[in-house]
């Protein structure tokens, strides 16, 4: 009779240890899930930042640069789109679909902000211009500011997806439906939209 409450205890003592350890690879699960999706908050509120810069930047050109309608035009479609991906991706960061549609739109408005700033460079009133110099340093700054975001992100996505994938924890992340998140990536083939754009002045 003891040694079967023995044996109870033991048992109900090793349940309860595995119970435990269960619940502190999911709280430790939750926590890395949380940590990325803050860290893409962080995206959020800079490209934010940057979407807001634009109007003004097309705005202070606008007037020099009247014949290149087309270029300005590209710029707001860009930005339009890259807004668009970033709705998406706010939805559910994280998710590959949402993170490739962000990334492919900002690859597409950093290409159009620098062909607009490459025509820029042939117009030296524009160039001097108080307004144009404070709008290209905010933009520079803000790239910047991006750049470092991602990075952290990307670094938070790493530690999650590790954390997930490593046995035992890849069999309660598989039982509690912890998705793979997917990086922001920059494309490859794309070299402008790697760099924020150049200012010279």
């Amino acid at each position: 009779m003891a040694s079967a409450l023995i044996v109870l205890g033991l048992l109900v003592a090793v349940a309860a240890g595995l119970a435990l350890w269960g619940v502190g690879i999911y709280n430790g699960l939750v926590t890395a899930r949380n940590a990325y999706k803050n860290a893409f908050a962080q995206i959020d509120v800079q490209l934010q930042r940057r979407f807001d810069l634009i109007p003004n930047l097309v705005e202070t050109v606008k007037g020099y640069l009247s014949h290149e309608r087309e270029t300005l035009e590209a710029v707001t479609r860009a930005r339009n789109l890259a807004q668009a991906g970033l709705s998406a991706a706010k939805a559910d960061p994280g998710d590959p679909a949402a993170m490739a549609q962000l990334a492919q739109s900002e690859g597409a408005l950093n290409g159009a902000l620098g062909r607009l700033l490459a025509v820029s460079e042939a117009y030296p009133d524009l160039k001097a211009s108080q307004n144009m110099m404070q709008l290209t340093e905010e933009l520079t700054s803000t790239e910047n500011r991006v750049a470092f975001a991602r990075q952290a992100y990307n670094d938070s996505v790493m530690a999650y997806n590790n954390r997930r994938e490593v046995f035992p924890s890849s069999v309660l992340a598989g039982m509690f439906n912890f998705k793979q998140a997917a990086l922001l990536d920059i494309p490859a083939d794309r070299a402008e939209v790697r760099e924020a754009p150049r200012v010279t002045f």
